[in-house]
């Protein structure tokens, strides 16, 4: 919440728990998703409440103020609407593309709601059926959200390098995929991801790559841990000589947020910063070259 309230600064009008009214209508990365069209709606009565949404559309997810008192009445104004399914996705399955509003109880008798968001998830929040077994570690789970938010992924046979992949969450992805994988880090592969037919992983530092060597290739991952300012020049190289054609890496924060790296990545043409369910200190930036044209 801190990262947000800093990057929104004098726009702040007032926070309820994990919930932010701001001012203005420029983009907030560490905002996991973002009520675009608000407005206020009277409640005196339950059945008000529901003919108020319904009348703006269908698909509605409440978000909880637990301080706020009225969870019960909330919780039977959702259980009047449409009902909408919320099953965790199989990976490789797309996003829901049904506009999904989201509301709250403000007061008693008073909702603030807003028809379309900017996440296809209740509060931003994708739940994947987690995989147990195969990847070594949670950390798979920021490519597969990044993948289904995105719409885009590696096709087989294309060529990935995964900078910084150990214990190798994301080249188990990526191969999973059908791409050919070049990792490197200065650790090993969990043998289970090292043993893949189409991972080549080699030791070495993530910031070691001579891109005059390297020749071009389809997709340039990183979920290594560095300073953002160091990733910033790594990524800039890499974009700047036309080396890759898409780029997903994870910005990790240390104790404070460096908004101004923020604001550097999220200024390059063709890309995005996200702040993942998935994320935690941390923002996810997403490039694709032909979105620069």
């Amino acid at each position: 919440m801190e990262p947000l309230l800093e990057e929104l600064g004098e726009r702040v009008i007032t926070v309820r728990g994990r919930l932010v009214l701001a001012t203005g209508e420029e983009p907030a990365a560490w905002a996991q998703n973002v009520w675009t069209a608000p407005r206020w709606l009277e409640a005196a009565s339950i059945g008000q409440a529901v003919r108020a949404l319904t009348a703006l559309q269908r698909n509605w997810r409440g978000h909880a103020l637990p301080e706020s008192g009225h969870q019960r009445r909330q919780a039977l104004m959702e259980a009047a609407l449409p009902h909408v399914g919320s099953r965790p996705l199989r990976f490789g399955e797309a996003a829901p593309t049904a506009p999904l509003g989201a509301f709250t109880l403000w007061e008693h008798d008073l909702l603030l709601a807003s028809p379309s968001t900017t996440s296809p998830f209740a509060d931003g929040e994708a739940h994947f059926e987690e995989n147990r077994t195969e990847p070594p570690g949670r950390a798979y789970l920021k490519l597969w959200e990044a993948f289904t938010l995105d719409g885009r992924r590696p096709q087989p046979g294309e060529l990935c390098v995964d900078l910084g992949a150990s214990p190798g969450g994301w080249t188990w992805v990526l191969a999973g995929l059908g791409a050919r994988v070049f990792s490197l880090d200065k650790a090993e592969l969990a043998p289970q991801v090292g043993c893949l037919p189409n991972v080549n992983h080699c030791l070495g530092s993530g910031f070691g790559l001579d891109l005059r060597h390297v020749g071009r290739v389809d997709w340039l991952f990183s979920d290594m841990i560095c300073y953002p300012e160091r990733l910033l020049q790594v990524v800039r190289q890499w974009i700047e000589a036309r080396a890759c054609a898409h780029v997903v890496c994870t910005l990790k924060f240390q104790a404070e947020t460096d908004h101004a790296v923020s604001r550097a990545f999220a200024a390059i043409p063709g890309g995005r910063l996200l702040h993942l369910s998935c994320n935690k200190h941390e923002l996810t930036f997403i490039w694709h070259e032909a979105d620069t044209v």
